[in-house]
This record gives C-alpha cells, structure tokens and sequence, in this order.
C-alpha cells in the first residue's frame, strides 16, 4: 500500500523540524559519519599495516572487506525499490526527459567543469570527482525527497532506471569525460591503467550484483508473503544495513587515508567546495526548469533532488578498483558523504519554502 504524500498544512508544519523526521540513527547520520572517519584515522595509526592486510585478499581489485562494506551499504536501498512502478514515470515524459538531462548530461558536465575549475593543480582529486558526476543517485536522495514531500513513487521509478542506466553507460562516459574531452579541450588526459571494461567490470560488480538482489528480494517477499508484510515487516529490518556498511566502508578507506587526510587538510577543504557548488548548483537549476516546464510541487522536488544527489557509494568503489583504496581519487569519493548528508539538509528545508511558490496540479495517475 502506497503511503499518501503528507499534505501541504503537514509540509509546512514539519518544514521547522525536518530533523525531527527522522529515526534517531538517521538525525545524526553526520554525526556517525564524522564519528567513523576519526574511528578510521585512530585505526590507521594503532595498526600500521593495516593497508597492506586490507590488500592481501581482493575483488575486483578492491579489498574484500572493503567490497562487502559496499555491497551490503547499496543492497537495503535497491530492496526498496518498486520495480514495478517503471511504467508510470516512463509515461510521464515532462519528468522523465528532464530528469534523464539533467542526471546523465547536465550532472556529469557540471562536475567535469568544476573539477578542472577547483582542482587544476590536484590531478587525483580533479579525477575522483568527475567519477563522483558520473554515479548517479540511487540512495539517500529516497530519504531527502520524502522529507522535501516530493513523489515516492516517481523517486522509486527514477532511482530504478538511474540503476539501470549506470550498468549500460557508467564505463563509456568515464573513458568520455576523463580521456576523449580533455583531449578534445587540449587538457591532459587521465592516464588508465585498466581498460574500460574492467570499469564496467566494478559498475556490475558493485551496482548489478546489488540491484540484482534488491529486485529479487522484493519479487520473492511480496510473492510470498505480500507487499505489506514486505514493506512494513522485512524493509524495517535489513534498512538499517545500508548505515552500517556505509560506516563500515568509511572506516576502513580513512583508516587508508589517514596520512593524506592529517598531512594534506587543506587539499580536503578544496575537495569539498566544488561539492558544494555542485549541489547548489544542481539543485536550483532543477527546480527552475521543474517550474517552468510546468510540474507541480511533488514532481519538481523529486526531480530536483534526484539530479543533485550522487551515488558515492559507487563513486568510492569505481575509484577504489581501478586507483587503488589508497589513492586521491577514492579521497575524493570518501569526502562526498560528508558534504552531501549537510548540504541536502539544508536543500529539504528550500525546498518547503519553495512549495508556496508551485501553483496545485494534479499529480499523474498511479497504477
């Protein structure tokens, strides 16, 4: 049963306490995130060859510890997805075109320009975020649009065929912004040391094996038990998974850049702002073109929030198989939870402040 977006009086009641919202694991995602970096760094100075034991066993390049960290981050999120409910967004073209721009034209560009804009001298960096524009979200943007009263079911259906789309595009547009463009520009190039199918490789890896099991998850449990007791009974318990691989992984990759992260802070500060500027950027811009072209309130949020956030959860792993957990470019990644969980935050709290400014129209009919 689908649960009714609240109503406008209960939007903007809400729009003062958007913390407040949330489960108590969740009001202070930050805080855990902060609390597992320094748990990382602590960990990487008590145990020195921590890194070289992290190395010993790999997948895909990744250590395998790091590797189920991020598997089990990415699987309770694609469990809840109603892969049923494609069709319908997939009929709502005013939604569907924009959102398909802005994530796999506009977002991947605008990184791109930053990432040459902010880091020029900082070549690992530079790399890790133009990866960063190129995952897609897929995660934490369902618990922003919800807060934002945006459309559950059209965030789903977007979330879904960003899933998808990452596994047939993520390679092509990696070896796209980060060999042919710069060469086109007269830039220098990234010099990979794997080809691209070994990217593609991660992407199926770290996104296909995930999404393979969220969907068989929910096919099998509604099948047999019903999407009720599916939704209200199984997602409540493998939900909280999603934070403790998240943590997990955050753990193990600053106990890896701990040195980088002590020695270098400032090369961390410079990571962050062109972040910034990138979800400001993305989100604002979406909301404007939501309004122009006519969506009301819920649709424009859930487009605005779908094309500002990213997936760094695969951001990391990409990053990770092909540069190493050590590397600038998986910093780069490791840095991106820490801004996004803030940032978004505070976009919720526009984005209520915005909905007087949306005039009431129906919403499209769900099936």
């Amino acid at each position: 049963m689908t649960t009714p977006a609240p109503t406008p009086v209960t939007a903007l009641a809400t729009e003062g306490n958007v913390a407040g919202r949330l489960s108590f694991v969740d009001r202070y995602l930050a805080l855990w995130i902060l609390a597992a970096m320094a748990a990382g760094l602590g960990l990487g100075r008590l145990v020195p060859g921590l890194g070289g034991a992290l190395a010993e066993v790999t997948v895909t390049g990744v250590s395998l510890p790091i590797a189920l960290g991020l598997l089990v981050m990415m699987y309770p999120v694609l469990a809840k997805v109603r892969y049923d409910r494609l069709g319908t967004v997939t009929r709502d073209r005013r939604l569907l075109v924009p959102s398909l721009l802005l994530n796999w034209v506009v977002g991947p560009a605008l990184m791109f320009a930053l990432a040459w804009l902010f880091l020029p001298d900082l070549p690992a960096y530079r790399t890790g975020l133009i990866i960063v524009g190129l995952a897609r979200c897929i995660a934490m943007v369902i618990i922003w649009n919800d807060l934002a009263c945006g459309h559950r079911e059209a965030a789903a259906v977007l979330v879904a065929l960003n899933s998808v789309f990452q596994v047939i595009a993520f390679a092509a547009l990696g070896w796209f912004y980060l060999s042919v463009l710069p060469g086109l520009l007269g830039l220098p190039r990234t010099d990979l040391d794997v080809s691209t199918w070994q990217i593609a490789r991660s992407v199926l890896i770290f996104l296909g094996i995930p999404l393979a099991a969220g969907y068989l998850t929910r096919r099998i449990g509604e099948r047999t038990k019903g999407r009720t007791w599916y939704e209200s009974r199984l997602l409540p318990r493998i939900g909280p998974f999603a934070l403790y691989g998240l943590l997990f992984t955050i753990v193990l990759l600053f106990a890896l850049q701990g040195d980088a992260i002590t020695s270098s802070p400032l090369d961390v500060a410079r990571i962050a702002v062109p972040l910034l500027v990138y979800f400001a950027v993305m989100w604002a811009g979406s909301m404007s073109l939501a309004r122009a072209i006519g969506l009301d309130y819920p649709r424009a949020t859930t487009l605005a929030f779908t094309a500002a956030g990213n997936n760094f959860e695969l951001a990391i792993a990409v990053a990770i198989a092909t540069f190493g957990a050590s590397s600038g470019q998986a910093l780069a990644g490791v840095v991106g939870p820490l801004i996004e969980v803030p940032a978004l935050i505070a976009l919720v709290h526009v984005a209520l402040r915005t909905r007087r400014h949306f005039t009431a129209q129906e919403a499209p009919t769900h099936a």
